[in-house]
């Protein structure tokens, strides 16, 4: 077994190479760099993006990353494209094909078919010598000195500068567009990022009941409405008028203080002051009023009425804290 101080070098000494690679493509951005970008911009096709071994793994990720950042994207397998798949590429799409060598047996069969095909063909690849750099129209240039292997053989420091490529090229499209938070949002409805962007209060109060009483309500009444809401707090109106707040807290407080409960109205003990957030509100800002004030719930209005409760419990559930 190799010991503790072996296992810490050789990951360094693996950082250190593929950061040094990555540094090193700075040379690679270019004017063929900016003509890709304008070119995809220019585009009414698609961008698919090709390789294979781990390339075509490099690829599927800068495919996802296209599409979550406005670039519209296709994954083809260079494999599968001289079987078949090739009929999937349309007029106008630009193909970035992916290779360290630039020359396996299916990337010299696909670059001269796309060539020929009169698609755009953007080569990532590091042997600029190489059959698909010879055939491309744009270079991307991924050459990097040797793997992080020891034996310089499996790809490392070289999946990791394409890596690293595809995510340059895919924020210079992002910049080019002026895609904004906005835009992020209704590409990534589902993740916790997009709900900050978009999932508002009332989003998130209408999922629970709206517990209510009146001023003059006895304490018996109270506690039977939080208890059944089970948000831990109601809201005293009076002709849809919020008049205040009674959470469990305010009923733990008022025993303390008080034996003889009978005279005891809702009005004696609520907060006549409870925060309050706007139905049209972000859900995010109900958490940092919610944090703010050290609070659980939260009143949520619509105008000057009663909309509704958000409980700190929802927020986490949606994943936005």
């Amino acid at each position: 077994m190799k010991s503790k101080e072996s296992i810490i070098e050789a990951g360094i000494n693996t950082l250190q190479l593929e950061s040094q690679a990555i540094f090193g493509l700075i040379k690679s951005i270019n004017d063929d760099f900016v003509s890709a970008v304008n070119l995809i911009m220019a585009t009414d096709g698609r961008v698919v993006v090709t390789g294979i071994g781990k390339s075509a793994i490099i690829a599927q990720k800068i495919v996802a990353t296209f599409n979550s950042t406005g670039t519209p994207a296709v994954f083809m397998h260079a494999a599968d494209a001289v079987h078949g798949d090739l009929g999937m590429i349309q007029k106008n799409d630009i193909v970035i094909c992916i290779s360290k060598s630039g020359n396996t047996p299916e990337i010299k069969v696909l670059s001269p078919l796309l060539k020929h095909a009169g698609n755009t063909l953007i080569g990532m690849v590091g042997q600029l010598d190489s059959t698909l750099a010879n055939h491309a129209d744009l270079i991307l240039n991924t050459t990097v000195e040797k793997e992080a292997c020891p034996h310089n053989l499996a790809p490392t420091t070289s999946t990791s500068a394409q890596l690293a490529m595809g995510d340059a090229l895919a924020i210079a499209l992002l910049h080019a567009r002026e895609f904004n938070k906005d835009d992020f949002a209704k590409y990534h409805p589902g993740g916790s990022l997009g709900k900050k962007l978009y999932l508002k209060a009332a989003d998130l109060a209408v999922r629970n009941e709206k517990p209510s009483i009146s001023a003059l309500a006895p304490i018996k009444d109270v506690i039977i409405e939080i208890s059944q809401n089970r948000l831990g707090v109601v809201v005293v109106i009076e002709n849809d008028a919020i008049l205040g707040v009674i959470t469990d807290g305010d009923i733990r407080r008022m025993l303390e203080k008080h034996t003889n409960l009978a005279e005891i109205k809702a009005q004696d003990i609520m907060n006549r002051h409870p925060k309050k957030i706007d139905e049209a509100e972000l859900a995010i800002n109900a958490l940092e009023i919610i944090k703010h004030n050290n609070i659980t719930q939260l009143l949520v209005t619509k105008g000057n009425s009663y909309f509704g409760i958000i409980h700190l419990h929802d927020l986490l559930q949606e994943g936005i804290i």
